[in-house]
């Protein structure tokens, strides 16, 4: 009996492992997958084949519309020192399903490079997307961005910075709505100013010391009118800093006259912020397929 009671965790935990890959291998059918795609050239200066690629997820079926599906270029987080789009294609697979081509990108990470590096790859991954996206069956006229965490941050800088993505390719604005999924590093000014949580200074490792950069990588200061429509997902349990700052953006768009729709999800920490995403049928995406016109 002992024996049968030991054994018993190890198969729920293959039967759980079998139905996750038999879930995976139905929501794959419909899509696919184009893996590993470079958006610089390879000799670009400062070429990283392991960081500057990307992979796009398309349905399978023709779009039903001329112009083609809507599409979502979505960041991943990591404190901006890890992460990867390999992690992610859960995202690609299930929105794919639903109507959607999905960009899921890498970047360089810190170290060595700094935030406006990596700002700078998500926009150069960006124009590629406006550029290419037509062959993958994506509507270059319908791109939006999406993040997690420190992802959600670089999503809001694309949105809102438009000289960034000028001086990478781009000298209009093509994002059309931002959905931010527990975003981190809408206001890194303020937040490295306080210093007031213990092991703040590791954010130093990406942003540096010069106050002036916190504040240029800070999308909170680029709020303007005419800026794209955002869609935020905050965890009721999430980091406090978290909640704050995208509070705060949220008041600064009311006051442009742009409200932002904000949903705090009730006992969400932040990184089941973006594991749920995982069913296809959780809130985050029911919203986001709204705003996209999927």
């Amino acid at each position: 009996m002992r024996r049968f009671l030991l054994l018993m965790p190890v198969a729920l935990l293959l039967a759980a492992v079998v139905v996750m890959l038999a879930t995976e291998y139905v929501v794959a059918r419909p899509s696919r997958r184009a893996k590993d795609v470079a958006y610089l050239p390879a000799t670009a200066p400062g070429f990283d084949k392991e960081r500057h690629i990307l992979d796009v997820y398309s349905p399978k079926k023709k779009a039903p519309t001329a112009g083609g599906y809507p599409v979502v270029l979505f960041i991943h987080g990591g404190s901006w020192t890890s992460g990867s789009k390999n992690i992610y294609t859960f995202i690609g697979r299930r929105l794919a399903k639903q109507g959607v081509v999905v960009v899921v990108i890498n970047y360089r990470l810190a170290p060595p490079v700094h935030v406006p590096e990596q700002a700078a790859d998500c926009a150069r991954a960006l124009a590629w997307t406006v550029q290419n996206i037509t062959s993958y069956g994506g509507d270059p006229a319908r791109v939006f961005v999406m993040g997690h965490s420190a992802g959600g941050g670089l999503a809001a800088l694309l949105a809102t910075d438009d000289a960034l993505l000028a001086a990478n390719g781009l000298p209009q604005n093509p994002v059309r709505g931002a959905i931010m999924d527990d975003p981190a590093g809408l206001d890194m000014y303020s937040y490295l100013k306080e210093m007031k949580y213990e092991g703040d200074q590791q954010y130093l490792v990406p942003f540096g010391n010069d106050p002036a950069v916190w504040k240029d990588q800070s999308p909170i200061y680029k709020i303007r009118p005419g800026i794209p429509p955002f869609l935020f997902y905050i965890g009721g349990e999430t980091y406090p800093s978290i909640s704050g700052s995208s509070g705060r953006f949220r008041d600064r768009l009311k006051a442009i006259g742009q409200p932002a729709p904000y949903t705090v999800i009730p006992g969400r920490h932040h990184i089941p912020m973006v594991l749920q995403l995982y069913w296809q049928n959780n809130i985050i995406y029911k919203g986001l397929l709204k705003m996209v016109g999927a």
